[in-house]
Parts: structure tokens; C-alpha cells; sequence
């Protein structure tokens, strides 16, 4: 984990300058792949009991980063925790994934009340806390949130969804009430990924993983815009922390995120051509990806292969070397050790 002038790796990179080695971290680096966080993981028993217990998961959350030495350790916790926090029933039901008590637009949404959401969520904030005093001095502490239309879509479909249609249809047959559930989503999201900087974070990424679902104008106004409304918010509270936008699937419209100041970095799907990334986006934003998941999966050759290509690709300008997605709990740890130690000692 090199630093410059004094300044982290990882945050370096992130604040614009071009870094060699290139440093990375992995999205869902911390997680069922591991033996050792399978093990924590059958004795902590509830899922959510993993994520509001501070020593627990500290240790998940520092257990990549012994194994990995990667240059930034990721908070462990889980995006719905805001809904959680917000008042909505949430259950993680083992081979389902999370079940949520599904939220209608006859509704009456939640009101936000800051103090309890924040007070709810302090097992979060403690996490931090522990993972700033226990990493390494090099490591750079990354805090996260789920963007408002991806949170939205677990609320309203009531868990995962492959079309998204009663989200869809709620925003597109009442864009003003749906507007409600997002702006609710910008304030409590706003709040908690401050709270989460307040704790220790020293840059926090916004994870749209459904950012694909949305046509063109859909996708600036329930995407974009919120996104935007909560990194402008943290630029004004906390200056000079990096926001990282995640909207997974947004192909072109990469551009529109790269193209905002107040967006540090784009946080790349393994989709995006990297020719243009490299012409498109990199000379607005810092960008990060994007290795195939199943590469690393497969790992040998064609993971080695694919990282070379990226690297020789984007290394002209800032870049964090990072997946296109979360690591997957088939991986093979020894897979992610031969993908570091690779990255570590590629030069361009």
C-alpha cells in the first residue's frame, strides 16, 4: 500500500492523480468466498445481525485486507439497512435473498425522522470507527450507500426483481408521488453516508445496481439527479471526500455521471468498452473496474489476460483497479491472491 506526499494510494488516485502501481480493492471483497468469514458468519447467526454487530464486522470487513493487502477496505453492511432504519420490515431468508414488506403507492411513506434513522444506524457508524483505528495506515477506508432508485425498487417490489414493473409502473403512472420516495431516499441517504464520513470514511461510493433498468430520461431523472442531489450534498459538508457513482448498466450515460464535478469517480460494469472509457470518460472522472466477475471465477490465463488489458487500457489516466461487480461466493480465494499480486506488480 505506497502512498505520494503523504497521501493514500487509493485516495490519490481518487483525487485525480495517476498512480503506479495502479491500486485497487474489490467490490464485495469481504464475503462468502472466504472460509473464515463463512465460519463468523454461522456463528453470528441472522445476516442482519452480522451487519449491527460492530465487532463482527469489523472482523469480516478487515479479513480480505489480511488475506489481499488490498489498498482500500470496504465498510461491511448491506444497502437496505436505510429501509431498515427507515422503518420498513426486512428479512434475509437463506438461497431467497432479502424479503422486504413491500411498500404500495396507496401508502403513506415513512416520515423521516434524522435522529432515530441515525440513532438506529449507529452500529454502522461504530463499525467505521473500529475499521479506521484497526487498518492499516495505508488502507483507505471506504464508506457506501445504495442510490435512492436501486433502494426504491427492493421497497416497492418487496426484494429482487427481473423486471422491476411495479417500481417502474409507480414512477412512470405518478412521477410526483414517486418523487416522495425518492426525495425521503436523497435526505436519509445524504445523512447516513455523512454520518458514515463523520465515523472514518475517507471517500464513500453510491451503488445503482439496477441503474439498467431505466430508459434514457427515466434514468436522469431517477438516477442521475438523486445521485448528484446526495454527492452535492456531501461536497458541501465534508469537502474534498470523494464520491464514487456505481450505475451499473448505464452504458453511454456513463458520460452523464463522469461529467459532474461533483462526482469524484465512475465505478465501471464490465460491459464498458474500455477504448471508450478511456476517451470518454477518464478525461472528466477518475474510473474504476472492471473485471468480469466469473474471470475471477476462472482465474489463470484468461483472468491474468483481461486484467492486463484494462490495466494497459486505463492506466494512462487515473484509474482504481476494481471488478465489474461484486466478487461471487463461488470464487476461489487463491484466484483473488494470483489477481492482486498481479496488479501489484504490473508496471505500463
Amino acid at each position: 500500500m505506497n502512498s505520494e506526499a503523504g497521501i493514500k494510494h487509493l485516495l490519490a488516485a481518487l483525487k485525480g492523480a495517476r498512480q503506479s502501481p495502479v491500486p485497487f480493492w474489490y467490490m464485495r471483497q469481504a464475503g462468502r468466498y472466504l472460509p473464515e468469514y463463512r465460519k463468523l458468519r454461522a456463528e453470528a447467526g441472522d445476516f442482519l445481525d452480522l451487519c449491527y454487530s460492530p465487532d463482527l464486522a469489523i472482523e469480516v470487513s478487515l479479513q480480505p485486507l489480511r488475506r489481499y493487502a488490498m489498498d482500500g477496505v470496504i465498510l461491511f453492511s448491506d444497502i437496505l439497512v436505510v429501509p431498515h432504519a427507515l422503518g420498513m420490515g426486512l428479512r434475509y431468508i437463506e438461497g431467497e435473498g432479502p424479503q422486504l414488506d413491500a411498500l404500495d403507492r396507496r401508502d403513506v411513506l415513512p416520515r423521516y425522522r434524522r435522529e432515530a434513522f441515525l440513532a438506529h444506524l449507529s452500529p454502522v457508524f461504530e463499525t467505521l470507527k473500529g475499521i479506521t483505528a484497526e487498518a492499516p495506515a495505508g488502507a483507505t477506508v471506504i464508506g457506501f450507500a445504495g442510490a435512492p432508485w436501486t433502494v426504491a425498487t427492493y421497497m416497492i417490489e418487496g426484494g429482487s426483481s427481473r423486471d422491476f414493473a411495479k417500481c417502474k409502473s409507480w414512477a412512470f403512472q405518478d412521477p410526483e408521488n414517486f418523487q416522495l420516495l425518492i426525495d425521503l431516499l436523497i435526505d436519509s441517504t445524504s445523512d447516513y453516508l455523512s454520518a458514515q464520513i463523520d465515523a472514518g470514511a475517507e471517500v464513500v461510493q453510491i451503488f445503482d445496481s439496477w441503474a439498467a433498468a431505466l430508459p434514457e430520461m427515466a434514468l436522469q431523472r431517477w438516477s442521475l439527479a438523486p445521485i448528484l442531489a446526495i454527492a452535492k450534498r456531501i461536497g458541501r459538508k465534508h469537502p474534498g471526500v470523494p464520491v464514487i457513482a456505481f450505475p451499473r448498466g448505464a452504458g453511454v450515460s456513463y458520460k452523464l455521471y463522469a461529467e459532474e464535478p461533483d462526482i469524484s469517480a465512475v465505478s465501471l460494469d464490465s460491459t464498458v468498452p474500455l477504448s471508450w472509457a478511456a476517451e470518454h470518460l477518464q478525461p472528466q472522472a477518475v474510473v474504476q473496474g472492471n473485471l468480469d466477475p466469473q474471470l475471477l471465477v476462472c482465474g489463470g490465463a484468461p483472468m491474468l489476460e483481461e486484467a492486463e488489458r484494462i490495466l494497459a487500457a486505463l492506466s494512462g489516466g487515473p484509474l482504481v483497479f476494481n471488478l465489474g461487480h461484486g466478487i461471487v461466493p463461488q470464487t476461489p480465494p487463491e484466484h483473488v491472491a494470483a489477481l492482486s499480486e498481479f496488479i501489484r506488480g504490473w508496471r505500463a
